[in-house]
């Protein structure tokens, strides 16, 4: 196990309106605040979406299980925001439902607002985190 120990920085409370890209609308927050580490949550309403519900099989590298929120759901989620070289990237996992469906999983890829959906960025400060891609795994992996 490694860890840091820092603060909570500013916080930063946003609105993502209908149709607008979670996951570039969290990096440009980060990037013109200059927030270089943060933690979040999500609450509201997604589009769509791809997710990660697990790998294939327990074996490393791991094979991702690919979900495709095709239509509108409720979400609530945790996430970090830590850089790879000059380029922020965020790190999602939250339960995404629809009606009596509920898939939990990590947000990837092509994430889209429904309606309305409201993060608070919590910045992290006095911690040096990075992301660093890790070739025997073959993912971007936290780095203390």
């Amino acid at each position: 196990m490694k860890y840091q120990v820092g603060n909570i920085g500013r916080v930063v409370v946003a609105r993502f309106e209908d149709k607008e890209d979670v996951i570039d609308s969290l990096n440009k927050i980060v990037q013109k605040e200059g927030i270089r580490a943060a933690a979040f949550y999500l609450i509201g309403g997604m589009r769509g979406a791809r997710i990660v519900v697990g790998p294939e099989k327990d074996e490393i590298p791991p094979t991702p299980v690919w979900k495709e929120l095709g239509e509108s759901h409720e979400i609530v989620g945790f996430g970090t925001i830590f850089y790879q070289g000059d380029i922020p990237k965020v790190h999602f996992h939250g339960a995404f439902g629809k009606k009596d469906m509920v898939k939990m999983g990590c947000m990837r890829e092509k994430a889209e607002v429904f309606l309305v959906l409201e993060a608070v960025i919590m910045e992290l400060s006095g911690i040096a985190a990075v992301r660093e891609f890790d070739p025997k795994s073959g993912l971007t992996l936290l780095k203390l």
